[in-house]
């Protein structure tokens, strides 16, 4: 029964609160912040029915992060932030009629994060129109056709179809990207950012040139047959929880874990896995056998140090360290590599990583000793300005030993939304190989567009520039997402019509064009009834595992459509005859989407058959599957890489943004990030002690935090609150994506376009009192 929110509580940022940082992570307390919310806000009956399908085999997927599931589930197979998302998105609490009314787009304009997403499910079309400051609900009857001819119309009345941009979140089902890359290149352009262009663009761009494929090499099961497992950039304890488990196992096969990262998180020092009676009476598993507390962008230093070790003691002992073998069948580059390395200053390195010689060592000793060795990442690592060049680092060190393409080692960067790497292998991005283009215009009559389109940044600044006039997002939150805030949200305002395909509100519904609409959508937990009956949809996780979700409850309201009926019914609208697609047909029974995907994306064949199957399928993958790479020459490339250090100038921070433990991505659950000891409010800064003595500053002062660049614009953080904390020396956080405003829009990794989160120069200031 769908019912009207209360009134949302918001803490002031008087009221915030800070303890110490936990030691570990989960427990019981990892339960009680699971199923309390849930409860409160879903009831017992609808808690049951989603979180005890929440990533089974006959349930639904996360809709949260894409960590893989393992071959032998238990009943409860979800983490806390699963089940915020799940609580956040089950909700039978919906927006009324009325809101739109008591609410002008100027006065959503004012609201937080956390005020836009607690007003309940989307649950009518709404249209805003030129001129006027309130969306209105178009008249039930004629609501979601009206809405399709609007679009239609603005689509087809602009002078070039590249004046398009089309955003997908990673939310987004597999059936529902194919239908939507399909219709956007049926219009004529391959404008198709999405959010891989600000999280693992880099992974995908370093693993593409060195490996020949941007995904994986290992296998979920990999984790526990691992002798050593690095995870470098990363916070598994909020962002992707049930790692720790995966890792909990590798420590009780005998495997060694490092932690390389600039802050102790609580995740990386002990699990508590709620699961076991260890777990909640004892004290748990600890997880990292040595901790590096690295400098912000120093982890390229880190790993060209290591590999200098391994060629090293090859050298000392020669034909007993290197994977000879491996190398002289599979590799290129290694003689370039030797020489590059062997002119590497390690007192840039000690400088620029911020550690000790002999913490390298024990590192190096630690992966020399090893056989079997995993490393994995996340966007500590890709957003950086050297991301690609880093992550190719990782391959040199794994290929040096063979550690692709055998039980056990590999590759592994973690992707931090439920289908984003599933997207990209639906075609959602701005420059798809030839051969897919080609392969989607034989099986659709049509000739798709080859000039590459444009990616997110580019999307923002063809806005500025007046060239994009028109966006629409398939899920997500652009506006609150990207770098630059005050630029995005000022371009964002400049276009002509925006359009949201969403479940909840957030920031990207009040800073739009000149028209917009928002079209509500159902839910991954809800039952899709279409004319050929129930339907599902399927998703890919961060090891290439394919597999189907079914929605478990009621849809919030009725005459909600699923993403794929949206997209069906804007193609009518807009391109229809232009392809031989039967976007009707699409609608009625996703059966027919997936066998189109069997003839256009690789590994994919006979998609309908192997989805059914117990599980789902997992794609091939060359280098983890037989160690064939599909690069140009058909060896791994090793690659030579120029060292920059990360320069800091007096009186300045390196800053990195990062999530909140009650958060996911930009949708605020909460004010409390528990594993840090804040309570009560996000708007802190972490910075390590000895730098506020250096600088000047005290635990618990207000300051203003302003971002160093040298295009002279202001961009800055007013009256934020200063936390000790023990982040690496000259190295201090804040959380996203309020802290995107610090971050120049043109601010890019190196070859992937990424916006540079972790690696932002600030100054701190004492805030006016």
């Amino acid at each position: 029964m769908a019912s009207e929110n209360p009134p949302v509580k918001e803490p002031d940022d008087g009221d915030i609160e800070v303890g110490a940082p936990k030691q570990w992570a989960a427990g019981l307390p990892g339960v009680l912040h699971s199923m309390i919310p849930a409860l409160e806000h879903m009831g017992v009956d609808r808690t049951r029915k989603t979180l005890l399908s929440m990533n089974q085999k006959d349930g639904f997927d996360c809709m949260s992060c894409a960590w893989p599931d393992p071959d032998h589930r238990k009943a409860f197979e979800f983490c806390e932030n699963g089940a915020k998302a799940v609580t956040w998105e089950a909700t039978p609490v919906v927006v009324s009629s009325s809101f739109w009314a008591d609410h002008p787009v100027t006065d959503l304009l004012e609201r937080s994060e956390y005020w836009l997403g607690m007003q309940g499910r989307l649950t009518e079309p709404v249209y805003r129109a030129v001129g006027e400051d309130h969306y209105r609900p178009i008249s039930w009857e004629i609501s979601w056709e009206k809405a399709f001819s609007l679009i239609g119309s603005k689509l087809l009345g602009l002078q070039s179809p590249n004046e398009a941009a089309f955003y997908t979140s990673g939310r987004a089902s597999n059936e529902a990207a194919f239908a939507y890359q399909l219709f956007v290149r049926g219009y004529g352009t391959n404008n198709l950012p999405d959010c891989s262009n600000m999280c693992h663009e880099s992974s995908g761009w370093a693993m593409g040139d060195t490996i020949g494929i941007g995904k994986a090499t290992i296998a979920y099961a990999d984790f526990g047959k691992a002798d050593l497992i690095i995870i470098m950039g990363q916070n598994p304890g909020t962002n992707h929880p049930r790692m720790l488990t995966a890792l909990e196992e590798a420590k009780a096969n005998g495997a060694e874990i490092v932690a390389v990262n600039p802050m102790p998180e609580a995740g990386l020092k002990r699990y508590k896995n709620p699961q076991l009676v260890k777990g909640i009476i004892g004290r748990g598993t600890d997880i990292s056998d040595q901790f590096m507390q690295i400098r912000l962008g120093g982890d390229m230093a880190l790993l060209q140090a290591v590999s200098k070790r391994v060629l090293d003691a090859e050298a000392k002992n020669p034909g007993t360290v290197l994977d000879h073998d491996f190398l002289e069948k599979h590799c290129e580059g290694l003689e370039e590599l030797k020489l590059h390395l062997s002119e590497l200053d390690e007192d840039v390195v000690l400088a620029a990583t911020g550690l000790q010689a002999v913490e390298i060592d024990e590192l190096a000793a630690r992966y020399l000793k090893s056989d079997k060795v995993i490393i994995t990442w996340a966007m500590g690592l890709t957003q950086q300005k050297k991301g690609v060049a880093t992550i190719k680092e990782i391959i040199n060190l794994l290929l040096l030993r063979g550690n692709i393409g055998k039980p056990g080692a590999g590759a592994s960067p973690i992707r931090g939304h439920s289908n984003v790497q599933g997207d990209r292998t639906m075609g959602i991005w701005e420059q798809m190989a030839p051969a897919f283009m080609t392969a989607l215009g034989t099986e659709f009559g049509f000739t798709p567009p080859m000039e590459h389109g444009a990616d997110a940044v580019q999307t923002i600044q063809g806005m500025q520039k007046g060239g994009i006039k028109f966006f629409m997002a398939l899920g997500g939150n652009l506006v609150g997402a990207i770098s630059d805030t005050q630029a995005v949200e000022a371009a964002m305002q400049g276009t002509e019509m925006t359009v949201q395909i969403s479940t909840k509100l957030n920031r990207s519904h009040a800073v739009v064009g000149a028209e917009a609409l928002i079209l509500p959508t159902m839910g991954r937990t809800e039952i899709d009834r279409q004319a050929s009956g129930k339907q599902f949809v399927s998703v890919e996780d961060t090891v290439c595992a394919v597999h189907p979700s079914f929605g478990k409850v009621e849809p919030v309201a009725p005459g909600l459509l699923s993403e794929v009926a949206i997209i069906s019914r804007i193609a009518r609208a807009t391109i229809e005859g232009r392809t031989t697609a039967d976007w009707a047909g699409f609608e009625k029974n996703y059966d027919l989407i997936r066998e189109h995907i069997s003839h256009v994306v690789p590994g994919c064949e006979d998609y309908n058959t192997k989805i059914r199957n117990e599980g789902g399928f997992v794609l091939p993958n060359g280098p983890r599957d037989s160690r064939t790479f599909p690069t140009p020459t058909g060896k791994a490339v090793i690659t030579v890489n120029d060292l920059e250090f990360l320069n800091r100038p007096a009186g300045t921070l390196i800053l990195q943004t990062l999530r909140s433990h009650d958060q996911f991505n930009t949708t605020i659950y909460g004010f409390d990030d528990r594993y840090r000891g804040i309570k009560k409010g996000r708007h802190v800064v972490f910075v390590n002690p000895e730098d506020l003595a250096d600088l000047g500053f005290a635990d618990g002062q207000r300051v203003d935090v302003h971002g160093v660049h040298d295009d002279g614009a202001e961009r800055v953080l007013r009256n934020y609150r200063v936390v000790s904390y023990p982040s690496a020396k000259g190295c201090a956080a804040a959380y996203y994506p309020e802290a995107n405003v610090l971050v120049p829009l043109d601010h890019v990794a190196d070859g992937s376009n990424t916006p540079v989160s972790k690696a932002v120069i600030v100054r701190l200031e004492r805030a006016p009192q």
